[in-house]
């Protein structure tokens, strides 16, 4: 890779970052050629990227940015793969997890960043764990699901209720004018 054609990764991995609300790191070490293949995919399904990057140039990218990002020096040692997300951290962190069981716990998880707050190895496995995104949003509607359909049970029944009133107040007039 020459000067140019780092200088143009280093901008395009910033830009990205900035866009994305998770980065994870991993340590790839011990999986092969066609295991990397799977991962990536996998990932890409997830609404990811895995990429292979060399840490000297992700340590320039994130300090050229310019928001308040945390400082990830210290994990950025041996072979490092790295997943930025722009769909959520859920469904990478699953893919992610769900791929290391299956492959010796290989890729391991190094560190993460999600919406600038750094995620240890403990939390991101709290996040593999959780359902993902569209199946936690049903679940919330469905808890308001239920209130809601007695709230609108007990004004209609104050609705019946006041207009059987305002029926028995015109029969009334009805009865004395007529």
């Amino acid at each position: 890779m020459n000067r140019t054609a780092k200088e143009a990764f280093v901008d395009e991995f910033r830009e990205r970052v900035k866009r994305s609300p998770v980065l994870y790191l991993t340590d790839f070490s011990g999986l092969d050629v066609q295991s990397m293949t799977r991962l990536r995919q996998l990932v890409k399904d997830a609404g990811a990227e895995y990429l292979v990057v060399k840490n000297r140039l992700v340590l320039r990218a994130l300090s050229d940015l310019d928001v308040d990002f945390p400082d990830l020096g210290d994990y950025l040692t041996g072979p490092t793969g790295v997943v930025v997300g722009s769909d959520g951290p859920v469904e990478p962190a699953k893919a992610l997890s769900d791929f290391a069981k299956a492959h010796k716990a290989r890729p391991v998880f190094k560190i993460g960043v999600v919406d600038k707050k750094l995620v240890e190895a403990g939390h991101f496995e709290l996040l593999a764990k959780l359902p993902p995104r569209d199946q936690l949003l049903a679940m919330l509607a469905g808890a308001f699901e239920g209130p809601l359909a007695a709230l609108v049970a007990v004004l209609q029944g104050k609705l019946q209720e006041a207009a059987g009133i305002f029926d028995a107040l015109r029969q009334e007039r009805e009865s004395e004018g007529g």
